[in-house]
């Protein structure tokens, strides 16, 4: 098992070619973070999405109960929670259900239809649909842009995305509703369902033999050769980044609503599955922001997709392809080899670690929170779920609490187990995900001191 402060990269590395699930700690965590509010860029993001609640709610049923606002619940999982740990917290655990977002059905649903909003703001502010400055608009000024008028600027471009599917499902829903053209480059891990879906949706869909970063690259090609089109770069793109951090902000109002505190005596532990990490980095940007050194987060990774684990410990964004690894993996939204280069730098002293989990498990943890708790959610969204028992039953789980003096507290946390997406699984496909996680086996495969 490496540990935290190994200055010998061999152990980890070997660990990763031969697909041992391991536990990677963050040698330059910075401690005593103290917590200093939302940035500008947060509110800004915030402020956009619900400037646009009235629209989205005309053009959505789906939204009209919660007035355009679109945030998923937090829920105790108390099953989920025995089966995972039995009586190793007092606590039990929380999911943020990001798999039951509105309209786009995964976590990607904040960033990617909010950069969405910004390119419709922007245009509409040129052409004289809007006032420049945004606090000059009455809110029911952008209930104008369903009109024919803002339809007929908005078929005017072209608004393209590489995708493995979740973001190109929040991207072109909402581009294509809006009026924009919409163009969605799939990489070969794609579900088959989710390019019917953005057909139906109607956004073009071009399908890639390659990976994820060769349906990125190509779809980035041909939208520069565009004069009207615009290109979503989930690697770069800092709308996204921080409209993915609004779920910081929203996830800090249910804590309050519940009663949960979230300081010293009280830490908190995230833990969200990763592929290229825009959703899990702006989500653990906007943490760190409103709780420092109390919230400790986690990234969770494919065997064979441990990237942003690369990047962070070798210190350079390279393919996971140098360790020998094929980037396969049933968690198609996290089948990235090649990590986002400014998220592993923002993540570098606030991200507390990185695991890595086998797909047999994922479609377990199917099963298993389908039959526990009645929620169906796609393998992907179940990555995070090793993340409690790491902490306890793995010798480098225990040394993270004592170096960051959590041992005392530890019975006062509570984890929070982000799911990522599967509201819109087709109901024949997420009944086979169910079986085959039944028939693996109906017990966990725990966390042990030598196997990470």
């Amino acid at each position: 098992m490496p540990t935290a402060d190994t200055n010998d990269p061999a152990p980890l590395l070997q660990r990763l070619q031969r697909c041992q699930p391991t536990l990677w700690l963050n040698p330059v965590l910075e401690r005593g973070h103290r917590p200093s509010g939302p940035c500008t860029a947060m509110l800004d993001a915030e402020q956009r999405l619900a400037r646009f609640a009235p629209l989205l709610a005309r053009l959505f049923p789906e939204l009209s109960a919660s007035n355009g606002l679109i945030e998923s619940t937090l829920r105790p999982a108390p099953a989920l929670s025995n089966a995972l740990l039995g009586d190793r917290t007092s606590a039990p655990l929380l999911l943020k259900c990001d798999h039951e977002l509105p309209v786009a059905g995964s976590v990607k649903a904040r960033g990617g239809i909010h950069e969405v909003l910004c390119v419709a703001e922007q245009l509409a502010q040129e052409a004289g649909l809007l006032p420049a400055d945004p606090e000059q608009v009455p809110p029911a000024s952008y209930l104008h842009l369903a009109a024919p008028k803002a339809q007929q600027l908005f078929r005017q471009y072209r608004i393209a995305v590489g995708s493995t599917g979740n973001l190109g499902l929040s991207i072109g829903i909402v581009a294509a509703r809006l009026g924009f053209k919409v163009s969605v480059h799939m990489s070969r891990d794609a579900r088959a369902w989710k390019k019917q879906y953005l057909r139906a949706a109607g956004a073009d869909v071009i399908e890639h033999d390659g990976d994820y970063a060769a349906a990125v690259a190509e779809g980035r090609r041909r939208t520069e050769a565009d004069p009207f089109g615009y290109f979503v770069d989930d690697e770069n793109s800092q709308r996204l980044f921080y409209g993915y951090s609004v779920a910081a902000l929203r996830l800090q109002q249910q804590l309050l609503q519940a009663q949960i505190p979230v300081d010293n005596d009280h830490p908190l532990f995230v833990y969200l599955p990763c592929g290229v990490g825009g959703a899990p980095g702006g989500i653990a940007y906007g943490l760190k922001q409103l709780f420092g050194s109390n919230v400790h987060c986690f990234f969770a990774e494919p065997l064979q997709s441990p990237c942003m684990l690369y990047a962070m410990a070798s210190g350079r964004v390279a393919s996971v392809a140098e360790l020998g690894l094929n980037n396969e993996t049933a968690a198609d939204g996290l089948a990235v080899g090649c990590a986002s280069e400014p998220v592993a730098a923002a993540m570098r002293k606030r991200l507390s670690g990185i695991f890595t989990v086998g797909d047999d498990n994922l479609f377990r943890w199917v099963a298993l929170l389908h039959d526990h708790e009645g929620i169906s959610v796609e393998p992907s969204a179940t990555a995070g779920f090793a993340g409690p028992a790491l902490l306890t039953g793995s010798e480098a789980g225990r040394a993270y609490l004592r170096q960051q003096g959590l041992e005392a507290a530890f019975a006062q946390a509570r984890h929070i187990l982000w799911t990522t997406g599967g509201s819109l699984v087709p109901e024949e496909e997420q009944n086979r995900y169910i079986e085959r996680g039944r028939q693996l086996t109906t017990d966990l495969q725990e966390p042990t001191d030598d196997a990470g």
